[in-house]
């Protein structure tokens, strides 16, 4: 995801720092993005001097003091409310401009308890793309009880205008409003394969085909990445203590042996890992 946001970012002319948790990582970031830049050209979608361009635009690194001098920052490490609590905390400090806005990608997670990790709860809001970044056009802005109408007003502008996407907004529920629709539908479909009722194959064809999804629930689960499924669920059975919410023991058992999904080359189906 954090690859995604810094292509749209480098290809609407933004200048870009990508900061990641180790040298490797930012190399590997770099790797993605500049893949995902090819893959763009070979398709007709991006010219080649255009995809040098906003590769040029790129800066990546493993220090979060390279991103003092930013005037929007985007969080979009791992769905763990320790690990992003720990990055807002540390980015208000370094962050020296306090009209600077920090965003979280977050699909789930509060966005206004992330706020309060900050002394600018009123600069903080939700960011949150769909993947893949690069070709799904909607972004939803998510405003917690502290977020500024200037904040709100500010990153909707910058989505829409710089970025091109279309925004929804939505309050600081967990879930916003995709997730909140999307993941009882994925779950009820793990929950139908783990009884038996139906294989996983026969399941996402019955959605492909019969109700012209472009993406079966399971393949769509593995898309995602099974462990972000259950940790939004987790985050939604948490708030609402609905059962439709939350993640059943197949899944639980799947995030437990590693079967991710196309990350890992296996999850509901098996993928071919580059």
């Amino acid at each position: 995801m954090g690859a995604g946001i810094a292509e749209v970012c480098a290809r609407a002319g933004v200048d870009t720092v990508v900061c990641e948790v180790d040298a490797v990582a930012a190399r590997a970031a770099r790797d993605r993005v500049a893949a995902s830049l090819d893959r763009a050209v070979g398709r007709g979608k991006v010219e080649r001097a255009a995809a040098q361009d906003a590769l040029d635009r790129l800066v990546f690194t493993s220090s979060l003091d390279d991103l003092a001098d930013r005037q929007l920052v985007v969080e979009a490490v791992v769905e763990n409310p320790d690990a992003k609590t720990e990055v807002f905390a540390a980015l208000d400090k370094i962050v020296e401009d306090p009209a600077a806005v920090l965003a979280t990608n977050t699909s789930s997670l509060p966005v206004m308890r992330l706020g309060m990790a900050t002394a600018r709860a009123d600069r903080m809001v939700g960011l949150h793309f769909f993947n893949p970044v690069p070709v799904l056009p909607l972004v939803e802005v998510v405003t917690s009880l502290h977020t500024s109408a200037d904040t709100t007003a500010a990153v909707s502008d910058f989505a829409t205008r710089t970025l091109g996407k279309t925004v929804v907004r939505s309050q600081d529920r967990a879930g916003f409003v995709v997730n909140a629709l999307l993941v009882p539908y994925l779950l009820a479909a793990v929950r139908m394969a783990e009884s038996g009722f139906a294989s996983a194959a026969d399941i996402d064809a019955g959605m492909e085909l019969g109700c012209a999804h472009p993406m079966g629930p399971l393949r769509l689960a593995d898309l995602i990445g099974l462990d972000t499924v259950a940790s939004i669920a987790e985050s939604l059975y948490d708030e609402f203590r609905e059962p439709l919410y939350a993640p059943p023991p197949l899944l639980q058992r799947m995030v437990e042996a590693g079967l991710l999904g196309r990350k890992t080359g296996r999850g509901f189906h098996t993928y071919d890992r580059d």
